[in-house]
Order: C-alpha cells, then structure tokens, then sequence
C-alpha cells in the first residue's frame, strides 16, 4: 500500500523543484540559528544566497558523529529551546551520546515517515501492530509507534523483552505485525517452538525489521518461522530514527524518503560525488527539520543509490541494502558500540593491559553474543582465582553500564592477544551479515 502518493509517487521534475526550496529554506535556518554550520560556511565562502540548485548542495559542508558529539547536547539546536517536545539519543564514541531534538513539526514528519515504511510492508488501519522495539531514548519503538498510529491500526506497545510474554500477547491479541530486529525475531521463533506455540497458525502475517544488519538468508528463516512477510527497514537516530528509507512489496532495494531527507553517496576517502550505481558512503541532508537538522550528515553507511522505475509505482530513488560501513562501529541487537568506548573504560580499569580483542558471534538463539577477551597485568593474572573473578564481574558490570548491552569478559594472560604491524586488529566478527 502507498500511504502518501501524492509525495512517494511525484514527477521527479516536481521533487526536485520541492527538494531545492526546503534546501534554501535550511541553509538559511542554519546559517542564521547554528554558530556551527555559520562558521563551516563562512569557512568556505558560501552564503545562503549562493544556492541556487541541488548541485550546490556539494559546497556546503558535511557533518560527521564527531561534530555531533562536541556540540552536546545542544550545540546544534536550530530553534528556541522551548519548541522542543521530545529527544532522542544514541551512543557516542566516548561516553557522549549524540542528540537528536524534535518539535512538534518534526514528531508529525517522523510520524508521516513511518506510516509510509509500514504501509510499504502492508499495514493498514486493520491491523494489530505488536511493536517489540525498545522504548524511551532508543528511537525504535516510539517510530514504529507513530507510524502505525498514523495509519490508524491498534498498537501493541510491548517494548524489548520478557519474551514469554510477548509470545502470550501474541496470541490473545491476534497480532498481524510485528516490529522488533530480526535477531529478535528468530528468538522468539524459537523461544515459541520450545513452547509448543505454532506460529504458522496465528495471523501475525508481516514485519518491520531493522536496527541491526541482516542477511536474504535471515530474512528466509523469519519468513519460514512466522509464516509472515518481513520487510528491510533503514533509519538512524541523528536523522530522525527509523523511517528514512524501506522496502516495498518487490524487495528491490529501499525507497528514500526524498522530499524529507536529500540522499547522496560520496567517495569516502575524497568526499566527491559519485554517481547513482556507484557505490560509497551515504550522506543524508535533512531538508524539512526544525529541532536539530543536519547538512550532509556522513552515515559511514556503504550502499549506492537506484534510480530506476520500481514496479511498486514509487519514483523515490532506492538504496541498496548496506555493504558495511567506513568506521569501525558495530551494531549489536540494535545499539551502536564502538571499540574506542571499549578501550576508554579499559584504561580506567586498575589491573588490565591496554590489549583487548572483541569476538562478536551469532548465537544459537539468533541474538548476538559478544566476547571480549582482555590482557591482565602479569602480576595480577597470577593472583589467586577470586581476584581474577571480581576484576572480571568488575570488567562486565562497567561495560554494561558503558555499553548498555551484555558482554561476556574472557580474562587472558599477558601478550595473548596478537600484535600486528599497524592498525591493531580489534574486532573479529563472526556473524554471517
């Protein structure tokens, strides 16, 4: 189902003539309310009254998680403080979370954003939305809300968890849509087979999936557990959280929401353009938001772009599923880690060798399980067994309170971990993404 034809739909003429106002209507906000971006432009010479097209867009500036993270909290607001209704946030490299702020204007665009993404996966104001994405800062399940109540269909507000209640919502509800990652899926799959539920006779008969790389293969066996059709979705909190681009009933790639967010994919390394087709890193431009807005924010997302006609009637350009990324981020159920966080708690950590490795697998239950192995100085990995456990419980607890996910901490002798000649090797990923 098309939620909005008029804008998923437009002759691309009549987008770009859109597109290219609400571009001068940003710069011009941002120019004249942010010090940040002012300065970027003065920087390099360019004024508000210097666009004219959307190929100017290439002269202004890119903005990166860093920048983000050295204007906390609210360095890069856009309007007065009190326009403010809502905020969201994801982790930070090191410590500092970065900071998405919303205004009413902006509730109402992440609402429109997300009816069109579900009604792309067949929602309509018929269903029984059960949406196990976490609530509060995480902008998974208030985004999934709001779509879903955009359409006008009953929500289920289950948030993340406590999995054998949500499989008895599942079937005194009569849920016919799940929104959760599809690690967590697959575990409640299996989670209802170890029960002795049959998911094939219930009428859950579609889902929204993301926050998390996933694989075809992935895809294939949440569709053979459920019985359901799952649908690829793509957003990100600095954006405006999920909702920026997904899936339609071909599954050919992500439909953009181009009149909100202005897609590009640039050489990383030399920040040109590159064309549609081409792959390399998504840039996006958020071209109606008040709150926080962002110029030529770099994803370090790898993809490229899509142009051609889809067989869904959508004109919106398409994004490839993600390759990967630039950095060295991963995504773990859902929540950004960093190995530098990792490395910063370490070095505050008494008894421990600047010397770690991280081992990310899937499970046997589908959700990722993180190792992370770590050096103890010598004279303390000779210290009797009790001392080794309370520095390792000590390790767990920091990390989780640092990461806000479950790591299991390895304690290893000194010189263990490998050395390498250059870059250290901090991440051995074994999942199958």
């Amino acid at each position: 189902m098309i939620f909005n034809p008029e804008y998923e739909c437009m002759d691309e003429a009549a987008r770009q003539k859109l597109q290219l106002a609400s571009l001068k209507n940003l710069v011009e906000m941002l120019y004249s309310n942010v010090a940040f971006y002012r300065e970027k432009m003065n920087g390099l010479g360019i004024k508000p009254a210097d666009i004219h097209s959307l190929k100017d867009l290439e002269r202004l500036p890119f903005t990166t998680k860093d920048d983000l993270r050295l204007n906390y909290p609210h360095g890069l607001l856009a309007c007065p403080k009190d326009r403010i209704v809502e905020v969201h946030m994801s982790s930070g490299t090191t410590g500092k979370p970065v900071v998405d702020e919303y205004t009413m204007k902006d509730i109402n665009i992440w609402r429109e954003a997300m009816a069109r993404t579900m009604a792309a996966a067949g929602c309509t104001k018929d269903d029984i939305v059960q949406n196990c994405y976490g609530y509060g800062l995480f902008t998974g399940g208030p985004g999934a809300h709001y779509g879903a109540l955009n359409i006008g269909a009953e929500v289920l507000p289950m948030s993340s968890g406590n999995t054998a209640r949500q499989l008895m919502v599942l079937q005194d509800f009569g849920s016919t849509m799940l929104t959760c990652t599809p690690s967590y899926a697959l575990y409640m799959a299996e989670e209802a087979a170890d029960a002795g539920i049959d998911l094939h006779k219930l009428p859950i008969a579609k889902g929204c999936f993301g926050a998390e790389p996933w694989s075809e293969n992935m895809r294939k066996e949440i569709e053979n557990r459920f019985s359901m059709k799952a649908y690829d979705i793509y957003g990100l909190t600095e954006i405006i959280g999920p909702g920026v681009s997904f899936e339609c009933e071909a599954q050919d790639g992500l439909h953009i929401n181009e009149d909100l967010f202005y897609p590009e994919i640039i050489d990383p390394e030399t920040g040109k353009a590159l064309p549609p087709g081409e792959k390399g890193e998504l840039v996006f431009t958020t071209l109606t938001k008040e709150g926080t807005p962002l110029l030529r924010y770099r994803t370090r997302d790898i993809t490229y772009l899509m142009p051609q006609p889809c067989s869904c009637g959508r004109t919106t350009v398409r994004m490839h599923r993600l390759f990967g990324r630039t950095d060295d981020m991963l995504i773990i159920r859902g929540v950004n880690v960093f190995p530098s966080q990792i490395e910063q708690a370490l070095i505050e950590i008494e008894g421990t060798e600047p010397q770690y490795l991280i081992v990310v697998n899937r499970g046997e239950s589908h959700l990722d399980e993180v190792e992370l192995q770590v050096e103890v100085k010598r004279e303390f990995f000779s210290d009797e067994t009790r001392g080794l456990e309370v520095l390792r419980n000590r390790i767990e607890n920091v990390m989780k309170s640092r990461l806000q996910i479950a790591v299991k901490v390895k304690l290893v002798e000194p010189k263990t971990i490998e050395r390498s000649i250059g870059k250290a090797k901090r991440v051995v990923d074994n999942r199958k993404l």
